[in-house]
């Protein structure tokens, strides 16, 4: 399909949910210019796990199988009791699990993901430009202008805020609200299956919970690398402290756990670590032509590894909207405060319950008592044996989005989300 009338979008940041937004509205016709502030293009971090409800995006857009082939399709998630050993729940994650949901369970390396979205889109026509810090955007008589740091300015129809935790366009048009610290840190490695300790169960991501601790291990790229992350609750982020202090907190948090764990730590980098944030949930990300996605939107801790997935699902669903709305045969490019705001319809609710999970997830993780941590066990064991479905269908199921091919018109439900504007 093509627009009506040529429309032109601005996406500032260029991570993976930038990447993403821009490479499906540049598919559909649209003049997209993606304007990131560091000098390169690039991801810090490691491994990245990936449920259906993203993977049927890849799928869609025809980048599932190289991002299988430069990752890893495990066959189980498992969750162990960090300080006894015991499996506590074994999810089986191909099978009826992938026939349910349409598409794979995979873990990949968040650089290689990136890299594909950022090549895909360039390929596709996505003009990129480096070193370009947006301070403010304002809309026109007939557009947006975004203008930066050193004085240029960039017009288009619309601007799509893919700029991170700490979006410059949130605060300016949507709310002053801080980061809030969870006072939990995390220390990430990826190196070679070789070296790796006690890199085993090479078909699984596997779960360590432990008192206001837990790690995580999985293989990347077909196995040859094993990724690790420790996460745990850090005295000195609680006092307020954001600097590195050393690896004897770390080492010092995981104590009470088996040896499996506390030899596990030998494979992060132990000279860096990532203090861990969120937000509470915004009541709308969209004003005229200006809308927030991702972690500019709906910043969430990682405990349902979905942030990455969730900016690949408010892509999936800016694709549907803008096609019906701004390049089906009645479309024009005047209507994209339209795209917005039955985007936000969409996807505020289920990114409010992701975030507000998240943090409850990661509370019952972390269980310190001993009590406390036998009823949790028993509960994931219930689950496990009893079947998940109850858990993960609205997560991994299909989305509105989804709905939106046989051209329903799907409205949002805000109601009940604990939400601050």
């Amino acid at each position: 399909m093509t627009a009506s009338a040529p429309t032109s979008v601005i996406v500032i940041g260029g991570g993976i949910g930038g990447f993403a937004s821009a490479l499906v509205l540049r598919r559909l016709g649209a003049d997209v210019r993606l304007l990131e502030q560091a000098p390169e293009f690039g991801e810090v971090g490691a491994g990245l796990q990936m449920s259906p409800n993203a993977t049927r995006l890849l799928k869609r857009w025809g980048l599932l199988d190289e991002a299988i082939a430069s990752g890893v399709a495990p066959r189980r998630v498992v969750f162990r009791d960090a300080t006894t050993g015991e499996d506590i729940l074994d999810q089986d994650v191909t099978g009826e699990f992938r026939e349910r949901y349409e598409a794979p369970y995979i873990v990949a390396h968040r650089a290689d993901l990136h890299r594909l979205l950022a090549r895909t889109a360039q390929e596709a026509g996505v003009r990129t430009h480096n070193s370009v810090c947006v301070e403010s955007v304002a809309e026109t008589p007939d557009g947006v202008r975004a203008v930066t740091t050193d004085g240029r300015e960039f017009t288009a129809d619309a601007v799509i805020a893919a700029d991170g935790i700490k979006s410059a366009v949130r605060r300016q048009l949507f709310s002053a609200d801080e980061p809030v610290s969870s006072e939990y840190v995390a220390y990430r490695g990826a190196i070679p299956t070789s070296s790796a300790a006690h890199a085993e169960d090479l078909d699984s991501v596997v779960v360590w919970l432990g008192p206001e601790c837990h790690l995580v291990q999985y293989p990347l790229r077909d196995g040859e690398l094993f990724n690790t992350v420790a996460v745990y609750r850090s005295r000195s982020f609680a006092a307020g402290r954001l600097e590195y202090e050393g690896a004897d907190e770390l080492r010092a948090a995981y104590t009470d756990c088996v040896p499996a764990v506390r030899d596990a730590l030998t494979n992060v980098n132990d000279s860096l670590r990532w203090p861990m944030f969120d937000r509470e949930p915004l009541s709308t990300w969209n004003k005229g032509r200006v809308c927030l996605v991702g972690d500019a939107a709906h910043p969430m801790l990682q405990y349902l590894a979905q942030g990455a997935c969730q900016a690949l699902e408010d892509a999936g669903t800016l694709e549907r909207l803008a096609e019906e709305i701004i390049f089906g045969a009645d479309g024009d490019a005047s209507r994209w405060p339209e795209v917005f705001e039955r985007f936000t319809d969409l996807r505020q609710a289920k990114t409010a319950r992701v975030q507000t999970t998240a943090r409850a997830w990661g509370e019952a993780w972390h269980l310190a008592g001993p009590i406390e941590r036998t009823v949790r066990n028993m509960l994931f064991g219930s689950a496990d044996r009893h079947g998940v479905w109850e858990y993960t269908d609205w997560l991994y199921g299909p989305q509105p989005a989804d709905r939106l091919d046989a051209g329903t018109t799907v409205e949002g439900d805000r109601s009940g989300t604990s939400v601050r504007a």
